[in-house]
């Protein structure tokens, strides 16, 4: 039996990035002919996507984790990892992504609409990348970054023009059953269906699609029956269609007071007053049905209501129900303001934001750093490399992270984490000019890798030498 589900938690990893590799160029009569590490590649991201042959989340309830694959890791001869595959996740056509606090993240509505839910990590740099003037040779490479994961909770808003809402049992699946090509189960007990059925109906030049919500009884907002779970399948339509049965067979039930009872537990939900409304008195090829048809339907028009008598079963009243909906939605549609091209937020940073913030944590006696490069940077660095280390230390004193520490307070020795509490990296900081980029000098640089001198210039340096060492023994030679 297939199974409905239209509210899912996921939990989605991206791939992670790929390693850079640290790596020197070795060739016949050339043995150090200067670093060729590649690249790591980038992680995979996690991507969700409408696609409308989906109409379910029955898959991401079975299998509610899902991640990405990673990069791989740089080589040497300048060759970069490969990047991780995307891990594309079909959603149906209405899924809202929110976080676990209930905020909406995305709303996902139309074909090939896509949303980013995991990003993948960006790959290490090698160390071919890392060369430069300065640093000729750097003997380390960056770590590639960790794939974001998170969870997010995925609900399904069924999107349709028409919603048809009333009682249990009221006709609701026998009329979409002909009025479209829909084909929902059937049958003379309570909560025979237990999903929105959606139909395309087609009257005229309009097209429309039409949908039936279940479950709907008092109480339903407040999670009684059904009702609570379907209700959210109401809020993106565009007409409400009340079903009545006028034919019955509990005592204690009319149409009118179902009608009541109906709206009643729609305005507890909320949202759904700007909806036009309309009543369908179903079931009029019973005798009584027609009677009592007749009996109510002024009262409902009195009310407001435009008011279509029709009879599932006999087919009769169909056409004008067809074309009077197809009309509503048409206008319905008219009076939605057009759309407008999506708008890019830009955010600037303030001129005085410097990327990064330093706080004393008087509790655990620690200066916090915290900031996205400062954090990134961390997650690169390989501690196990001394020479990494140190190329961290440059990064830093170039942001400002030790002018920060020093305006904060800090003195050599005092604890600094750098990243979020419960992940964070902690060491003793030793400001520059007593440690770190000083102490270790011209990093990577490797005099083997120096352009040959000119002979002329050999000789000149040959002859200089020759001079020093005649003239230190001159000085220290005995009487």
């Amino acid at each position: 039996m297939t199974t409905f589900v239209d509210r899912v938690e996921l939990h989605v990893a991206a791939g992670n990035g790929g390693h850079g590799c640290a790596s020197v160029h070795r060739e016949k009569f050339k043995p150090l002919g200067g670093p060729d590490g590649g690249n790591g590649g980038r992680g995979g991201d996690v991507i969700l996507v409408v696609d409308q042959s989906v109409t379910t989340l029955l898959d991401y309830h079975h299998s509610p984790h899902r991640k990405a694959t990673n990069g791989a890791p740089g080589a040497g001869d300048n060759r970069s990892g490969k990047d991780g595959q995307d891990l594309v996740l079909p959603v149906p056509d209405g899924t809202v992504v929110l976080d676990k606090d209930g905020n909406v993240l995305a709303d996902l509505v139309g074909q090939g609409t896509t949303f980013i839910a995991g990003q993948g990590g960006r790959g290490g740099l090698g160390n071919a990348a890392l060369a430069s003037a300065r640093r000729k040779a750097p003997g380390f490479a960056l770590l590639g970054e960790p794939g974001e994961a998170r969870d997010v909770v995925m609900e399904l808003k069924t999107v349709a023009d028409v919603a048809l809402v009333g009682y249990p049992s009221a006709g609701k699946s026998s009329l979409i059953s002909v009025l479209s090509a829909a084909k929902p189960k059937i049958a003379d007990y309570p909560f025979t269906t237990l999903v929105p059925n959606l139909g395309v109906v087609t009257a005229g030049s309009t097209v429309y699609t039409i949908a039936d919500v279940p479950g709907l009884i008092p109480g339903a907002s407040q999670g009684k029956g059904l009702g609570l779970e379907f209700l959210r399948h109401v809020e993106r339509c565009s007409v409400l269609v009340h079903v009545l049965d006028t034919a019955t067979l509990e005592s204690d039930r009319d149409p009118v007071s179902d009608l009541d009872i109906i709206e009643a537990e729609l305005k507890q939900y909320g949202g759904l007053d700007d909806r036009p409304r309309i009543v369908v008195l179903n079931k009029i090829d019973i005798p009584d049905g027609q009677d009592l048809a007749d009996m109510i339907r002024g009262d409902l028009e009195e009310r407001g209501y435009q008011v279509f008598e029709v009879s599932a079963v006999a087919r009769t009243g169909l056409k004008e129900l067809s074309f009077g909906l197809a009309k509503i939605v048409a206008e319905a549609r008219a009076a939605k303001p057009v759309e407008e091209a999506t708008r890019i937020v830009i955010r600037p940073k303030a001129v005085d934001d410097a990327g990064f913030t330093v706080i004393y944590d008087e509790a655990a006696e620690v200066y916090r750093v915290r900031g996205e490069k400062p954090e990134r940077w961390i997650r690169q660095t390989d501690f196990n490399n001394d020479e990494a280390v140190g190329y961290l230390a440059d990064r830093l004193s170039r942001l400002g992270v030790e002018d920060q520490l020093m305006k904060a307070g800090a003195r050599a020795g005092d604890a600094v984490a750098i990243g979020p509490e419960e992940n964070a990296v902690v060491f003793d900081w030793e400001p520059t000019m007593m440690a770190g980029a000083e102490m270790l000098g011209r990093r990577g640089e490797d005099h083997r890798l120096e352009a040959p001198r000119p002979a002329a210039q050999r000789r000149r340096d040959r002859d200089a030498e020759r001079d020093e060492a005649q003239q230190e023994y001159d000085d220290f030679k005995p009487f």
